[in-house]
């Protein structure tokens, strides 16, 4: 039984998603982000970098308890796992690798941003929401392009690359982003929405997760418990 220390993000999601798709038993433990559990000694041995999400995988590669903490790198370690959504030869597992990399190093972060300064920012910065806001369009600029020539982003198969980067397009309004301009990211985005697993995967710690409006909750994400030494 693999245990997952998380909470309703994108981030968390991915891995959500990809443990049903696997079909791999494990138990969920809410991290609330907003309440500061993050910065607890207990998560932080698991995670460092007081990220969720983070996985403890009693039957590790030699059989032996393994910890992992940043999404990717989970991504990675249940695929290899299980030999699943990674592709079956070098060729399709670097096809995969490289569009993991897009999500990994581009799309979260960038759309993280624009997330922050469009709804979250105590004050509006037209330069920062301009600029997070056109990076959001160019990235799924992107994206639009490669699925009109693919059924997925890594080629012709469902992969660890779109388990990704679905969690991060559900909140497309939120960027700035009406899905009809990105015709081929909307059938993939519906296609992917659609399928059980993905469904189970989001519903986890869902209804723990409350809209951010308090100011502790505000502080603890953005203000300067985040660079606190621990």
């Amino acid at each position: 039984m693999i245990d997952v220390y998380s909470w309703a993000t994108p981030n968390g999601h991915k891995v959500h998603i990809m443990l049903e798709e696997c079909g791999l038993p494990y138990t969920a433990h809410a991290i609330d982000i907003g309440a500061g559990d993050q910065f607890t000694p207990e998560f932080l041995k698991i995670s460092p970098n007081n990220k969720i999400p983070a996985i403890v995988d009693p039957d590790g590669p030699d059989g032996q308890p393994i910890s992992l903490f940043e999404s990717g790198a989970i991504l990675l370690y249940l695929a290899g796992k299980t030999g699943r959504f990674l592709g079956e030869t070098t060729r399709e597992k670097y096809e995969v690798l490289q569009w993991l990399m897009f999500q990994m190093g581009g799309l979260g972060p960038m759309l993280g941003q624009a997330h922050h300064f469009r709804l979250y920012a105590p004050e509006q910065i037209e330069y920062a929401v301009n600029r997070y806001s056109n990076e959001a369009r160019r990235l799924y600029q992107v994206m639009d392009k490669q699925l009109g020539q693919h059924a997925y982003l890594a080629g012709e198969d469902y992969t660890i690359a779109d388990i990704a980067c679905f969690p991060w397009t559900r909140s497309h309004k939120n960027q700035g982003i009406d899905l009809a301009d990105f015709p081929n990211v909307k059938r993939w985005f519906d296609a992917i929405s659609a399928r059980p697993a993905v469904q189970r995967g989001v519903s986890v710690l869902a209804d723990k997760r409350k809209p951010l409006q308090d100011d502790k909750a505000r502080e603890l994400l953005f203000g300067k418990s985040q660079y606190q030494k621990r």
